[in-house]
Formats: C-alpha cells, structure tokens, sequence
C-alpha cells in the first residue's frame, strides 16, 4: 500500500467525519451529500439522487463491512481497512465516483466547469488551491471544462491503495509539502 493512499484515506476519513467526533456514522454521509448537492444547485435532480446514492452506498458498504458490534460508527482504523480493500470497496467507489462526477455535468455535455467542480469539491471541504491544482492536472480544455470520464475515472484512483504520483494526489499534500 502506498503511502499516498493512506495520506488520502486519512484527509478523506475527516472530510467526512462532518461533526470532528472521530468517527464516521450515517448522518456523515447524509450531511456530505446534502452540502455536495447545495453547492450545484443547477444540477437535475436525478443527478443530485444518483450522487446521494453513490454516498449511501458508500456508507452502507462501510457500515455492511466494518460495523460487527452495529453500533452505527466507524473508527478511522476500521475505515482504512476496507477502503483501501478494492476487493472489499470497488462497488461502492465506482457508484460513488460515477454520481459525483455526473452530477457537475450541468449541460449533458460529458463535461464539467471550473466552478462546479470547484464548488462540489469545496462542498466536501476540499482546500481551495489544492481543488485548482487538481483541476489543471486534469487537463482543461479551452473552455474550462473537465470530462466527466477523467474526473470519474480520477475519483476512482483517489481510493486506489497502489496508486500515487497522481493527480488525485494534489488533494491530499503529504505532511512533509
């Protein structure tokens, strides 16, 4: 496992933890996606319902996995072990990663503008300079736009535990930068 990966988990696991309590529950999540949601308030909303989807799914595969006393929480040790699990998480990313990037596709044109992505990532709580520098690692094009597919497929190396030295990387700057 890659060193990158666990910087991501750890800044990903106290985005989430929305209420700084130290563990992760179901309201995390439901709060996470309502703030993602509000921050594309011109998106369909069958979007912002596949986006919500993709956070329940994410949940209910952190919780179906890691919750044996079903006390509705999830520590950070437990979060990394099954995150970082693809055998364990893949379904999950890949549903959450495809309703979160579609979501930022206002227009149905497959691509998404600096200030919506800018705004989603920022509705996670994301630091701003790291959002544009991810932005421009994706490659704009010259109206300003991410593809959709980049962005998702980008989503789903955040979460790889053999990936570093990638974009998503920017998010998430090691403790030494």
């Amino acid at each position: 496992m890659r060193s990158e990966a666990v910087n991501r988990v750890k800044l990903v696991f106290t985005l989430f933890d929305t209420d700084g309590n130290g563990v992760l529950v179901s309201d995390d999540f439901r709060l996470m996606s309502s703030r993602v949601a509000a921050a594309v308030p011109g998106a369909e909303e069958t979007r912002k319902h596949a986006m919500q989807a993709g956070f329940t799914r994410y949940w209910n595969t952190l919780a179906g996995e890691l919750d044996t006393d079903h006390d509705g929480q999830i520590t950070y040790d437990e979060y990394q072990a099954c995150v970082l699990s693809p055998e364990r998480f893949n379904g999950a990313i890949d549903e959450f990663a495809a309703g979160f990037a579609r979501l930022g596709d206002l227009d149905g044109s497959g691509m998404v503008t600096r200030p919506v992505f800018t705004g989603m990532l920022r509705g996670v709580g994301f630091d701003l300079p790291n959002i544009e520098a991810l932005f421009e690692a994706l490659g704009p094009d010259d109206a300003d736009r991410v593809g959709v597919d980049v962005w998702e497929a980008e989503i789903k190396s955040f979460y790889a535990p053999d990936k570093g030295g990638i974009p998503a990387d920017l998010l998430a700057p090691s403790p030494a930068a």
